[in-house]
């Protein structure tokens, strides 16, 4: 009996006609996998099931996923990414809530909630520097983080009731079911470079994947260092970020949402 599987245009075009066929024909494909979007259970012979192919720069992983949950696709990540994307499916990382990652001598912390604006709820990140980081070139003393963010096209947010504006050019990077990290384009038409990017791939909640794979976007708000802090319940990290739009300690952007 063949697999169930869907193979789409842009993976076939990537891997090749022969490929393609050899999955189709069950010769290559898994039986029992774990989805790449939900990492719950799954089987191609038992259910629709998506190809997706992530591509680095020189090496390329296919993963299996729900067709339920995600259509067949290619993922465009670094060569990084695509190798700690690989560590994510053979175990060698360890989850949690909550990811840090350096930035020069900055270390930037980020906290995944969802945030309720006009009773719908919207998958979001905190980030949150560990210290005060001043302009690259500066001797100090000073934080220039929100400065420097809204010179990046962040916009200060007065009410966190009012969703932030898209911010064309940046994108957060969701591969494997797990946080990589916030894409920045290089305006000269480069390669898209992080802005921040987890030491290990950061699991999310189910809750919030599903939110962030069904609208497309992520919101995605900043705040200095010793604003927010690492809160441990949705509904008091939505009171840290209003006490932060109050004292005007609040920055945000709206990104789509990269990879699944």
């Amino acid at each position: 009996m063949s697999p169930l599987l869907d193979v789409s245009d842009d993976v076939r075009a990537e891997i090749g006609d022969e490929e393609a066929e050899r999955l189709l024909a069950g010769e290559n494909a898994p039986g029992a996998y774990d989805c790449t979007s939900c990492r719950t259970p799954g089987n191609t012979s038992q259910e629709r099931t998506s190809t997706v192919l992530f591509v680095g720069g020189e090496t390329a992983v296919l993963a299996f996923a729900h067709a339920s949950c995600i259509p067949s696709q290619v993922v465009s990540v670094s060569e990084e990414q695509l190798r700690g994307a690989v560590r994510s499916i053979t175990g060698e990382t360890q989850p949690g809530q909550s990811g840090e990652a350096t930035r020069g001598q900055a270390v930037l912390g980020v906290t995944c909630g969802q945030i309720l604006i006009d009773d719908e709820l919207f998958p979001a990140i905190v980030v949150e520097p560990t210290e005060p980081i001043v302009r690259p070139g500066s001797q100090g003393p000073g934080d220039d983080f929100l400065p420097l963010l809204i010179e990046g096209g962040f916009m200060p947010v007065s009410d966190v009731a009012r969703a932030p504006s898209m911010l064309g050019g940046w994108s957060v990077l969701l591969a494997m079911g797990k946080l990589h990290a916030v894409l920045q384009n290089d305006p000269a038409g480069g390669d898209a470079s992080a802005w921040w990017q987890a030491h290990e791939p950061l699991s999310v909640t189910d809750g919030w994947r599903a939110s962030a794979n069904q609208r497309h976007t992520v919101f995605v708000y900043a705040a200095p260092a010793g604003t927010i802090g690492q809160q441990p319940r949705e509904d008091l990290l939505r009171e840290a970020l209003e006490k932060a739009a109050a004292g005007g300690l609040l920055v945000a952007a709206a990104m789509p949402l990269a990879g699944t």
